[in-house]
Parts: C-alpha cells; sequence; structure tokens
C-alpha cells in the first residue's frame, strides 16, 4: 500500500506515520514545510519513500506524478487558533485542501482528512450535523467551509472520503508547536521549570480550572484514522473525541502525579496541590473573552454506529504515559 501523509513532520502527521509503518506500511510519501527546520526530528526512525515541500507536492499530486496511491491522509493545514489573516487561513485550509480532494476524485485515491472541533465554537452540543455549527474564528470557518463541500460531493464520490473532527489532542510529538502545544505539554513544561502549574481562573460561569475539554490521547486519533483505512466502505464526517468531557484540572493533577511517581513520591489530590502551590489560577486572559471554548464533549455515536470498537483512553491513563514519554526525551 502507498500513502500519503500531508503535514507529516507535524505532531498527528507524525504519529501517523509511526503508526503506519507500526502495521507494515513503510510506502510512505512524506509532505510538509520544513522551515521550521527542527520538526524532522518527528520523523526520526520513520520508515519513507519518498519527502516532498507541499508547494512541489500538490501540483505534481494533481498532474498524477506518482503513480498508483492507495490513500491520502490529510493532515497539513494551519492549526493556530490566533491567526486572524483570513485569506492565509483559508488559502491554506480550505482552497489546498479543495484541490487536493478534486484530485483525489479524479485518480480514485482514498482521502482520510483533519477537520476540527473548532467548527462547533459557541455550540453546546458537538454533533457532526449543521444546526451545532458556530465557529468562532476563521480557523474553525476554514474547517467548516471544506467539511461542507466534503458533504455535498459524498453522494457521488468514488472512492472513500472521511473526516475527522479532531478534539483536543495530546501527547508525543508536539514540541515544535509552541502556544498551541496541548494544556499537558504546557504543564509538564512549567512544572519542570517553575515548580506548579497554571490553570485559568474563573470564567464564563465555571469555577477556577474547571472548564472542560474532550482531551484526547493521539495514540488513539492514530488508532482511528488507521481503522479507516482498513474500512474502505466507509465515509463520512466523525467526531474524533473520548465521548468524555474532563476538567483542565485533571490534567494538571495528572501532570503532578506523573512527575511525583517518577520522583517515587506519592500522589496527591487537587485540594493537597492548589494548597501546596502546585496548582495555581491566573485571571482569564482579556484577549480570549468570547473566543474560548468553555466546553467540548464529543458526540461519538456517528463513530461507534459505523462500528468503531476501540476505548479511549482517559486523561489520567494518556497524560500519565505522555509524561513518561518526555520524561525519556530529556
Amino acid at each position: 500500500m502507498k500513502v500519503v501523509v500531508t503535514g507529516a513532520a507535524g505532531m498527528i502527521g507524525s504519529n501517523l506515520v509511526h503508526g503506519l509503518n507500526a502495521i507494515g506500511i513503510d510506502d510512505v510519501i512524506a509532505v510538509d514545510d520544513l522551515s521550521d527546520g527542527p520538526k524532522y526530528r518527528n520523523l526520526l526512525d520513520a520508515q519513507l519513500s519518498d519527502y516532498f515541500d507541499k508547494d512541489d507536492f500538490y501540483r505534481r499530486f494533481a498532474a498524477g506524478e506518482f503513480g498508483r496511491v492507495d490513500a491520502v491522509l490529510h493532515q497539513g493545514a494551519c492549526s493556530d487558533t490566533m491567526e486572524h489573516d483570513g485569506r492565509y487561513m483559508l488559502e491554506t485550509n480550505y482552497r489546498c485542501s479543495k484541490t487536493l480532494l478534486d484530485a483525489c476524485q479524479a485518480q480514485g485515491v482514498r482521502l482520510l482528512y483533519a477537520s476540527s472541533a473548532a467548527t462547533y465554537g459557541g455550540s453546546s452540543a458537538f454533533r457532526e450535523s449543521p444546526e451545532f455549527e458556530r465557529p468562532l474564528n476563521v480557523y474553525g470557518y476554514s474547517k467548516l467551509l471544506f467539511d461542507n463541500v466534503v458533504r455535498r460531493m459524498l453522494p457521488t464520490a468514488n472512492t472513500q472520503v472521511a473526516g475527522f473532527r479532531y478534539f483536543n489532542v495530546y501527547g508525543p510529538r508536539e514540541q515544535h508547536k509552541g502556544r498551541m502545544a496541548s494544556v499537558a505539554f504546557h504543564h509538564f513544561n512549567q512544572l519542570r521549570d517553575t515548580g506548579h502549574v497554571k490553570l485559568f481562573g474563573e470564567y464564563g460561569g465555571y469555577a477556577p480550572g474547571q472548564q472542560s475539554r474532550d482531551f484526547v490521547d493521539v495514540g488513539d486519533v492514530v488508532k482511528v484514522n488507521l481503522w479507516f483505512l482498513e474500512h474502505p466502505g466507509i465515509s463520512g464526517i466523525f467526531n474524533l473525541g473520548t465521548g468524555r468531557a474532563q476538567p483542565f484540572n485533571d490534567v494538571a493533577v495528572a501532570t503532578v502525579n506523573s512527575a511525583r511517581a517518577a520522583a517515587g513520591q506519592p500522589p496527591l489530590g487537587l485540594d493537597e496541590m492548589v494548597r501546596a502551590g502546585l496548582v495555581q489560577y491566573i485571571d482569564f486572559p482579556p484577549a480570549l473573552v468570547g473566543k474560548y471554548q468553555c466546553f467540548t464533549e464529543a458526540d461519538i455515536t456517528r463513530l461507534r454506529a459505523v462500528g468503531y470498537p476501540h476505548e479511549f483512553a482517559p486523561v489520567g491513563d494518556g497524560v500519565a504515559r505522555y509524561g513518561g514519554w518526555l520524561a525519556a526525551q530529556r
């Protein structure tokens, strides 16, 4: 099987490449923009058949220069929710994806692509249906615009097209993402550098640290993508989260207790951590007022309905594993 992974040096893309290798697929064409050179480290030890810069790849793929390709796992995008340049966002996330979709359909190539829970924005429900889609930023809008193109073409699609609305993904190989890295990544670094982790205080009717998200381990994201790769008859747009919202406090507790376990110390509860200054709360940033999702929880009914069987890791287990991985990198 020949598979293309766009955004291959990014967090999810690189984990997908390693996941493909783990099931014996090493004819993998990696596509990315390595202007941020250190991202190459995410592909160390990966088996690749070729690498292309993204600007070179899309033109050549549309021209059919790569011969028979079985599937494209399209992760390439601008995922910075604070990016306000709408022209850039739509060109990168919408137009590029639309061009790729057209080329895949013309060549009979399967397309599995990254959408986002940002399509829901200010909604209080998270089901794959237009009445719940209310993006709060141009990033979410760019993803929704492409999802809507997919919806219109699915009835006549000649090969698999599946989009995954990723919720809050955390896990290995996200060190290059800066401010857009997961809260778990930032917590581990804060704890190492300052001896405590910081969370937003009261906001949006939620007590300090109680704003809740659907945090999903990148290993589970890989499993879903690979399952769809093994089931080529299933198309559609699907939420990809655990189906279980957990407060940011849970991430902080898992982070601190992961570090304590590594040091041979017993676990603590949240109240004990707050009293000891290990968990601290800060004022909610004015720049995020009105642009922040205080609660997300994937409705995974549609994912289960097509037969996806695997369970998703809760924060305590996933973050503990991630802490072990991060410790091993230092």
